[in-house]
């Protein structure tokens, strides 16, 4: 799968996607749910948490184990995907196209202090 360059990444396995309204997508990379396997189960932040970067604040599990889900900055939980929920094989199948959550961040400068996807590629040993 290719890794889209226009997301930003996090050494915890996040990608995050700046959106037009200012908000940040959150999900987990193609390496992490390979790592997973089958996904079963997710359980996602509450609307309105106010959240620091690097916290957890999601959880997901998978046949052979469960994995939390990083904040990758600081703000403000402004949706979730529900779908995912009922759904959370669709995380295997479109990793990056699943968002698990939309953070209003505080500062959407933090984005710069993650990955880009060359970068990531490496950390990965792609």
């Amino acid at each position: 799968m290719t890794m889209p360059q226009n997301l930003h990444y996090a050494e915890s396995h996040e990608w995050s996607l700046l959106n037009d309204d200012g908000t940040i997508s959150v999900g987990i990379t193609n390496h992490a749910q390979e790592a997973l396997g089958d996904i079963v189960f997710l359980e996602l932040p509450t609307v309105g948490a106010k959240l620091d970067a690097k916290s957890s604040c999601a959880v997901v599990e998978s046949v052979k184990a469960a994995s939390d889900i990083y904040v990758p900055v600081s703000g403000t939980i402004v949706a979730i995907n529900e779908e995912l929920t009922s759904q959370p094989e669709m995380i295997n199948s479109n990793p990056y196209d699943s968002w698990f959550f939309k953070i209003a961040p505080n500062n959407v400068d933090d984005l710069n202090s993650l990955l880009n996807a060359d970068a990531y590629n490496a950390l990965i040993g792609g």
